[in-house]
């Protein structure tokens, strides 16, 4: 079962369970804050009309000065997934993957190993790191410095979700000749949509990067909505503000009803369960969709993962889960 968060039709397809009208996603990790930016229809044909800026110059400009680091250090890609792809055809074979972790790592590096802990690190040429961690929401402080023990292993660090994290900090970010950062703008921005994302790495890694990409990979209107949205430092503090507030208050609800639940620091958690499949399948019937974990090394279907949604849908989804498992 390759199914990822989010397309819960899929859910209820391979379930084989009647759509009903209403779906609450509890599956996906973006945020569910919506924004309200329009494109004028001017501004909006013209985009769909015109090849977009392979270079992506205006959007590197932006990420540069927010980094303080040359613009030959970043590359945009469409979505991660593209990067995480082109990452494994330039890099040295040798690849692990701390898990759990996300499984298109998987795909891209097929032949890559399995760790547990990062002290394994030394025995590999590159270490595939979420952090946040995807699924598990669990936050690895102080990893920049950890990588500087391992000068000849290089550590991709996706940090698609550190955008979300409510009780820690990014360490301050300097630019090492062994690691390379992966960055997301799909999920705080709720662009899934469009793909777009980026990478931060030493320039020689993102001159291999660029030569495997194809021309004009991110498109126009995925380009300009990231340009909006990197410049509404508001859109941060209020996505923020809200997952501080209700993520607390959902895994309390969460726990108070007798489950055990992940250590995390972002909007997104596990939850043990005896029988993912039985609890999923009843969830669904209610019209929640979850999560399930069986394609996650070290999960094996032991756990179902939820995001945080607003108040009443985090209650009716606890109530939901506590009467399936009664």
């Amino acid at each position: 079962m390759q199914l990822h968060g989010a397309n819960p039709e899929n859910l209820y397809s391979y379930f084989n369970i009647k759509l009903p009208e209403k779906i609450l996603d509890f599956s996906t990790n973006t945020n569910i804050l919506k924004h309200d930016i329009t494109l004028e229809n001017s501004r909006f044909n013209y985009l769909i009309s015109n090849y977009p800026d392979y270079e992506c110059l205006e959007l590197r400009k932006i990420i540069s000065e927010r980094e303080n680091i040359p613009l030959k250090n970043i590359l945009f890609t469409n979505g991660i997934n593209e990067a995480i792809f082109l990452l494994s055809r330039v890099l040295e074979s040798k690849t692990a993957i701390l898990q759990p972790n996300y499984t298109e790592y998987k795909r891209a590096f097929k032949n890559a190993s399995d760790i547990f802990n990062l002290d394994e690190s030394a025995d590999f040429n590159n270490v595939i790191i979420s952090n946040p961690c995807n699924p598990t929401g669990f936050f690895i402080n102080n990893l920049y410095d950890f990588t500087k023990t391992f000068q000849n292993t290089n550590f991709i660090i996706d940090e698609s979700y550190i955008d979300f994290l409510l009780y820690s900090e990014r360490e301050k970010f300097k630019l090492s000749k062994n690691i390379i950062i992966l960055k997301s703008l799909t999920k705080i921005f709720h662009l899934s949509g469009v793909r777009i994302g980026y990478v931060i790495a030493p320039e020689e890694i993102i001159s291999s990067l660029k030569n495997q990409q194809p021309s004009w990979s991110v498109n126009s209107i995925a380009q300009e909505l990231a340009k909006i949205f990197l410049r509404d430092e508001n859109f941060y503090s209020k996505t923020r503000d809200f997952y501080k507030k209700n993520t607390p208050e959902f895994k309390s609800l969460i726990k108070n009803y007798g489950f055990k639940i992940s250590e995390s620091s972002v909007h997104y958690f596990l939850i043990r369960v005896n029988n993912d499949f039985n609890i999923i399948k009843k969830l669904l019937l209610n019209g929640i969709a979850v999560r399930h974990t069986r394609n996650f090394p070290g999960l094996n279907g032991n756990y179902i993962r939820v995001a945080t949604r607003f108040k009443d849908e985090n209650i009716f989804f606890a109530e939901s889960l506590r009467e399936k498992m009664l």
